[in-house]
């Protein structure tokens, strides 16, 4: 058996005026997720439990058959897995946007899509700043990702970390032309995290990169945005948890620290960016070459997510169709020429247009293949799976439901 799952992240979303009430999924022309919803069934599924972030890192983690209320320790610390990055008992991960607030409203929480090379000098600063405190010097370490995606490590073996399972922090991309002045950090370690926000801005003000950045007119990165803060997660491996041999495409971090969690084989793909002007086809191609080697693999796309963060309702119908055309259409065809086959569709949560944020609710998921009968629904899209009688309320079991575990 081989298995396909691909992930339009917060591709899920309400009916849109733009789009004469329809939906971004509904909207989108997506012949192969219509095959598939056609084929086998179309559901719902709740990734985002009430009492988690409404956030990628708790959507995914469901998405992948991990029960976040009984695993989900923060975002930061897998994020942290993704580069390799061990965490001691001790040790604290913390993720480190890059952001541009303008009179306390926070303008991007990209800094402009700045570049990883520009990030990574502005980190440097901060990094320099840190060694002259004696608090922080062996303690705190900042380490670039890609763009705006960063981390600050806290090793409390050192110097013992000041946070607890109950602080509080807020995605900066929850906050996108909103006041940030109700959202800084809150609960223990706090001040040591907003007097580190509140020195960036700084040390950032005048710093060579901004200066630079805005002579091409582009946003400055004016200060570093701390969130997502945890200890290290332990998940059991997918194959010894399902059975079945897993690897990952995608281009974001997190899901690579998902991938690294849990054992599956990363398959980096050149031109995967993470964002609207990714390489679809390069991504379908890779997932299609997988299937030689690995039982199941799993396709991420940010680019649904990302447009939604920005407003773009054009920019999300084409991301959708652009996934449907080079990802399920290629996979799709390779599965049913191949023996015996499963795949499934699902975002890991909406992200609403309209508040430009990610939401707490149900998302729309597709599954067929051998053994799966077909149901009544003959299209994909968030109106149908809210018809739907087959719902997982605890989204992370849908998993051993398309592994045929029922």
């Amino acid at each position: 058996m081989k298995y396909a799952i691909i992930i339009p992240d917060g591709a899920a979303d309400e009916p849109q005026a733009l789009l004469d009430g329809r939906t971004p999924l509904e909207a989108a022309h997506t012949p192969a997720m219509d095959a598939v919803a056609a084929a086998g069934v179309v559901a719902r599924a709740c990734h985002t439990p009430r009492s988690l972030p409404a956030g990628s890192e708790v959507g995914n983690m469901s998405l992948l058959g991990y029960d976040p209320i009984a695993n989900f320790t923060g975002r930061a610390p897998i994020e942290a897995a993704a580069q390799g990055i061990e965490l001691g008992v001790e040790d604290w991960a913390v993720r480190c946007n890059l952001v541009t607030v303008e009179d306390q409203i926070m303008r991007d929480f990209t800094a402009d899509h700045i570049s990883t090379d520009e990030a990574a000098k502005l980190l440097a600063s901060m990094q320099d700043y840190v060694s002259t405190v004696a608090e922080l010097n062996a303690a705190v370490h900042f380490v670039p990702g890609v763009s705006y995606r960063n981390l600050m490590i806290w090793r409390g073996i050192t110097t013992a970390a000041p946070f607890a399972e109950e602080t509080r922090s807020t995605a900066p991309h929850d906050l996108t032309d909103k006041s940030i002045t109700e959202d800084f950090p809150r609960g223990p370690g706090s001040d040591v995290l907003v007097s580190l926000m509140e020195k960036s801005v700084d040390l950032f003000r005048d710093h060579p990169v901004n200066v630079v950045r805005q002579g091409y007119g582009k946003r400055p990165a004016t200060n570093i945005w701390l969130w997502g803060l945890g200890r290290a997660p332990h998940l059991q491996p997918f194959e010894l948890a399902y059975g079945v041999r897993g690897a990952m495409i995608t281009a974001v971090d997190l899901l690579r620290g998902l991938a690294t969690l849990i054992e599956w084989k990363r398959i980096e793909v050149p031109g995967a960016t993470g964002y609207t002007d990714t390489d679809y086809a390069a991504k379908g191609r890779h997932a299609v070459d997988a299937l030689d080697d690995v039982d199941l693999i799993c396709v991420h796309v940010e680019a649904p997510d990302e447009a939604s963060h920005q407003g773009d309702v054009a920019g999300k119908v084409q991301a959708i169709e652009e996934i449907d055309r080079h990802i399920v259409a290629p996979l799709l065809d390779r599965l049913r020429h191949g023996g015996q086959w499963r795949m499934m569709i699902s975002p890991d949560h909406p992200t609403f247009l309209r508040t430009k944020m990610h939401t707490h609710g149900d998302v729309p998921v597709a599954i067929a293949g051998t053994g799966v009968a077909a149901d009544e629904f003959t299209s994909y899209g968030d109106t149908n799976a809210a018809k739907s009688t087959l719902a997982f309320d605890e989204g992370w079991r849908a998993m051993g439901w398309f592994l045929g575990e029922r």
